[in-house]
């Protein structure tokens, strides 16, 4: 594969650096509140039912209105991208790259005017913006040279047969559907367009409710670079009328969705029935959230236990299917790990994330904030509220950091995704039992264990069951390329993003035999 290395990480310690982020945002807050359309086959098509985007930190300021697709849209751009798949399909792979290396360098030259947007319209702090930011700039970078790969690997991975001529070609499906979630509204939804697009489909993007503007900036960046008309087609709306109708469509391929793992559910059931005049098995790709444990043993350096721990707990509020949710400790260590996770926790500035000084934003939205808040309440009947437990909805959805320990393993803050930064701790006597505590639940994403012991790290290689495994650092910040990143139970189809095998999920291999 041509070399590829991750988008490095802005230090937003370094003045210039912080100088050149404010500037871009400053640009960035004068264009709030813009109309934009649906975009299908090139063509902007503006509605009168319009999706209200609002900046979380502050409700009463609209970052833009979001048209929104009937049915008829829906239809309409089906229609389009089955057309359009005819000629992209055909297009040379090493052509098909050229538009993400493009879109690529587009976004890197306006870094800090994509991480803006995403401060606005998801409540992330400059770090985790430019994280996204960055992120999205991999997956371009990085799908685009597995495509190079891909287009070779055919040729040379048959077993030869004398007095043939064998080859394998991975084909694209076909049309797609593309429903990414709000908590990556930059990033993921960049990168499952992007696999879709450079192995040869062509897709509907349906950005998230919460997050749709972001996801048309990065359609404008997919037009600067000349990609074709009806490649992409951009048909946000309510989920209630247009997300059953996309999934079910006679012509939708494949569907990769990341969210909620009811709706991913939903989806895998609703995909699976056919419907009139379909002739294939739609494909499902799922990543559906977790229920993350971070396991601290007693040889381990609490430290570095403790200071990763709130990381990946409340960075970005623990909206992240990768966020930390239980800490399972020895009870050796429980005590003094969890007084060193409360101190760093209070230390934490909650507020407005164009302030730099706030750590944490808000939450996405009045049905985030209503479920979390809930289950702060519940948490305060199964176990010790330690700090945290405070919110506010006004200007914007704000809740403070909270932790509870003494949580048995089986409550519901211990089960259910709360999504929201809030962190359950759970005392154990043995590291046997806190593999068992870890794997207990519905859901296998990511986990970290915090340990000096060599035969803790190998037990836990083998029995810790989720699908991106972290030995003494955080949960959080999957690297493209570098951990392909997808779990197991629950948490989905461990379709692997940002890895090796990812683009097979949007290709089917078509093998060819000549007598020479």
């Amino acid at each position: 594969m041509i070399p590829y290395s991750p988008e490095p990480l802005v230090d937003f310690s370094v003045q210039a650096n912080l100088d050149a982020f404010n500037a871009a945002l400053e640009k960035v807050t004068r264009e709030l509140g813009k109309t934009y359309p649906l975009v299908i086959g090139g063509e902007e098509i503006f509605t009168d039912r319009l999706l209200d985007s609002y900046n979380p930190s502050n409700r009463s300021e609209i970052v833009g209105r979001v048209s929104k697709a009937s049915q008829a849209d829906v239809d309409r751009a089906f229609q389009v991208a089955t057309e359009t798949f005819k000629t992209w399909s055909r297009v040379p792979a090493e052509q098909r790259t050229g538009y993400l290396f493009k879109a690529a360098a587009i976004i890197r030259r306006r870094k800090h005017e994509f991480s803006s947007w995403l401060l606005l319209e998801s409540g992330k702090s400059r770090a985790e913006a430019d994280a996204d930011t960055a992120e999205c700039i991999d997956f371009l970078e990085y799908y685009g040279r597995q495509m190079i790969a891909l287009a070779e690997r055919g040729k040379h991975t048959l077993v030869p047969l004398p007095g043939e001529d064998n080859q394998m070609h991975y084909i694209p499906l076909g049309v797609g559907v593309v429903i990414p979630p709000w908590n990556f509204p930059l990033a993921i939804m960049g990168g499952m367009t992007a696999a879709a697009i450079v192995a040869g489909n062509t897709v509907l993007l349906k950005p998230a409710s919460p997050t749709p503007v972001i996801a048309y900036k990065f359609l404008e960046v997919l037009k600067e670079v000349g990609l074709p008309d009806g490649v992409v087609n951009f048909v946000p709306g309510d989920p209630q009328e247009i997300g059953d109708y996309m999934v079910d469509h006679r012509l939708t391929r494949f569907v990769t969705f990341t969210g909620s793992r009811d709706v991913g559910l939903r989806i895998n059931e609703r995909a699976a029935k056919r419907a009139p005049g379909q002739l294939w098995i739609k494909r499902v790709i799922a990543e559906m959230g977790g229920k993350d444990a971070i396991i601290v043993d007693e040889s381990a350096d609490l430290e570095l236990a403790a200071k990763n721990i709130v990381a990946s707990a409340f960075g970005f509020c623990g909206q992240k299917c990768s966020a930390c949710s239980r800490v399972i400790a020895h009870e050796a260590v429980y005590d003094e790990l969890l007084q060193r996770v409360v101190e760093l926790t209070k230390e934490l500035k909650v507020g407005d994330v164009r302030d730099a000084g706030n750590y944490m934003g808000p939450v996405i939205d009045e049905k985030a904030y209503k479920k979390i808040t809930e289950y702060i309440q519940i948490g305060k009947q199964e176990g010790k509220l330690m700090c945290g437990g405070e919110a506010t909805e006004t200007p914007g959805y704000f809740i403070q950091p909270t932790i509870f320990a003494d949580v048995a393993p089986t409550a519901r803050i211990s089960q259910e995704e709360i999504f929201g930064p809030v962190v359950a701790f759970t005392k154990v006597k043995s590291f046997d039992e806190a593999i068992a505590v870890a794997n207990n639940t519905e859901f296998g994403l990511t986990g970290s264990v915090f340990t000096r012991n060599r035969q803790h790290i190998e037990q836990a290689r083998a029995e810790f069951h989720v699908g991106n495994l972290y030995f003494n650092r955080k949960s959080t910040g999957a690297i493209v390329g570098v951990h392909p990143f997808g779990g197991f139970n629950m948490s989905g189809t461990d379709s692997k993003a940002g890895g090796p095998d990812y683009l097979l999920l949007f290709t089917q291999p078509k093998v060819s035999s000549e007598v020479l």
